[in-house]
């Protein structure tokens, strides 16, 4: 009897053990599927990322000027101002200067007719680079104009104009990187010398150049630029700019963030407040500042 009760208490010691053991790989193999199914997720939103960034490439602005890739004309929208959006912020903080270079005449008019751009000098033969990334819409010869020019529709809805070149380096079609070089610079076309013709727009609405990029410092005057058609419909987006840094008389400075710089260091340095500093570029005291940010100082 003692001998059978042993058996007994062992058989169940045995089915116990064998029940427990069961439990705990069953509790392995849902964790080894929740695990699975959680990089089956990853794996399918990394590869919708880089599906929406093919997309974005292939067709940049789509959701601005849908199909229309309009091959022949600068400006094939013609969009009322009525129909414009109100105001759009733009991303310009990834850009890339077409040419490290100065203006050598400015936006606005000349006598009877619109300059819609800036000119910056350069030799004939020099690096012509894309300000932002995109793609290439069309390239063109104007003999009577531009010259030999590139127009890029980019990614975050500008595109921009580079006139009186020498020679293309990309073709209608092509997707280039910021930064990436897009053609050399001449001196053909409606030209008297050597230079650059840069226009920025948005749904063929010419932008003052100025308004976006500070052309003394070589960077954007902030990382976002607010379109106002309505603005520049009235003029006050025509007047032209004076090409040594200042607006009104008042000096209108930006500044690149440098690795270890704070808030209260640059505005000790331009002799500013933190508060101003906060106010001017929409940022709190405490914000992180990310090493490349543009920020404006005055």
């Amino acid at each position: 009897m003692i001998i059978c009760s042993l058996g007994n208490l062992s058989a169940q010691h045995n089915r116990n053990l064998s029940t427990q053991q069961h439990s705990k790989l069953h509790q392995d193999l849902i964790a080894g599927q929740q695990n699975i199914h959680k990089a089956i997720n990853l794996v399918d939103s990394i590869a919708l990322l880089e599906m929406l960034e093919e997309e974005e490439q292939e067709f940049p602005g789509a959701d601005i000027y849908g199909d229309n890739w309009d091959q022949t004309w600068v400006n094939p929208y013609k969009v009322p101002i009525e129909k414009l959006p109100e105001t759009e912020t733009i991303d310009v903080s990834e850009y890339c200067m077409p040419i490290i270079s100065h203006i050598t005449s400015n936006y606005g008019w000349r006598r009877r007719r619109m300059h819609r751009g800036v000119d910056l000098a350069l030799h004939i033969g020099d690096t012509v680079r894309a300000a932002f990334s995109g793609k290439v819409r069309l390239t063109r010869y104007e003999r009577r104009g531009y010259g030999y020019y590139v127009i890029i529709r980019h990614n975050n809805g500008l595109e921009t104009i580079y006139g009186h070149l020498s020679k293309f380096l990309v073709q209608p079609d092509q997707i280039v990187k910021v930064g990436d070089p897009i053609a050399l610079g001449g001196n053909t076309g409606r030209s008297t010398g050597p230079h650059l013709h840069f226009e920025t727009r948005y749904l063929g609405m010419d932008i003052n150049p100025n308004k976006i990029f500070d052309f003394v410092n070589q960077v954007p005057h902030t990382d976002t630029y607010t379109f106002n058609p309505k603005e520049l419909a009235s003029g006050l987006g025509y007047g032209k700019y004076k090409s040594k840094g200042t607006q009104n008389g008042a000096k209108y400075i930006s500044y690149r963030v440098r690795k270890g710089d704070s808030l209260s260091r640059i505005a000790s340095k331009y002799g500013v407040t933190i508060n101003q500093l906060c106010r001017l570029n929409g940022i709190k005291r405490n914000a992180i500042l990310r090493e490349g940010k543009v920020l404006r100082i005055r």
